[in-house]
């Protein structure tokens, strides 16, 4: 099968017509073409029908991939070297439709890394390619909306956090990787243009703690916030008044979110006391 190279796909009628088949259990995927209906669901996964998109696009890759494991290693590979490149589909614009292709491709990398977890198909190589074009995506993405009227959810910044949780999980990655998944986690916390309202900042704490419980040094987390106060000073000085209190706002809600999370864990209370000073300075 050649995902990329094949031009026959369903319109998006007949798919959510399948999908919702496939979904309720009124067809199994061993009774269809899956060529076609993997084809046809990589074709419109940036949909801006959200009940395709999201609820029957997403949902049946998920079945396909982690419940029933339908698709072949050969198809996931493919699949994944196509969400590379889709990864990417109008990188550096904002408020536009194209949000919707990077964000729910970054939703199907996690669950094709998710199934290497389980069954470890994919080179270490191309793990680590994964991990620098995640990198690379949250630096360059500037569309940060969560729920879009009309449209449905886009949330870039939530679901390539969940993706970035499915990469340190892989048995592939190693500890001196997190730092570097950290501050371009961190630094996508920290934005001016506008306020995360979404929950953005829970989703993104999600794979720090889980960088934190597989070895991650309490010190890296320290220096980053102990630059804090200093950086915001900076910030204060360069940004308009507006811009500056989005980011404080949204520095508040990150530091206290992750101050609760850090509740769990009385070996991370180091952590804790150092969060409590950046709150109290903005």
């Amino acid at each position: 099968m050649n995902v990329l190279g094949k031009t026959n796909t369903l319109d998006e009628p007949e798919l959510k017509i399948l999908l919702t088949e496939l979904k309720n259990g009124d067809k199994e995927w061993t009774e269809v073409d899956k060529v076609l209906i993997v084809n046809s669901m990589i074709t419109y996964i940036g949909s801006i029908d959200s009940e395709l998109r999201d609820q029957l696009i997403y949902t049946c890759f998920y079945q396909v991939i982690l419940e029933s494991n339908q698709l072949e290693p050969e198809i996931l590979k493919e699949l994944l070297d196509c969400s590379l490149t889709l990864l990417f589909k109008g990188i550096g614009e904002n408020g536009t439709d194209t949000v919707f292709t990077r964000a729910f491709t970054s939703l199907l990398i996690a669950l094709i890394l998710g199934r290497d977890n389980q069954d470890d198909f994919l080179p270490k190589s191309q793990v680590y390619e994964i991990k620098e074009k995640l990198i690379q995506y949250l630096n360059d993405e500037e569309d940060v909306r969560g729920y879009v009227p009309n449209r449905g959810w886009a949330h870039s910044i939530a679901h390539v956090a969940d993706t970035m949780d499915e990469l340190i999980k892989s048995p592939k990655i190693n500890q001196s990787d997190y730092p570097e998944i950290l501050e371009v986690l961190w630094n996508k916390m920290f934005i001016s243009n506008s306020v995360y309202v979404h929950q953005e900042d829970e989703r993104v704490i999600t794979p720090i703690l889980e960088m934190l419980d597989r070895g991650l040094e309490l010190k890296v987390i320290e220096n980053l916030l102990d630059q804090l106060p200093h950086k915001m000073k900076v910030q204060k000085e360069q940004l308009e008044p507006e811009k500056y209190w989005f980011l404080v706002c949204n520095l508040k809600n990150f530091l206290k979110s992750l101050y609760l999370k850090l509740n769990k864990n009385t070996k991370l209370e180091p952590l804790q006391d150092r969060i409590i000073p950046c709150i109290e300075a903005f």
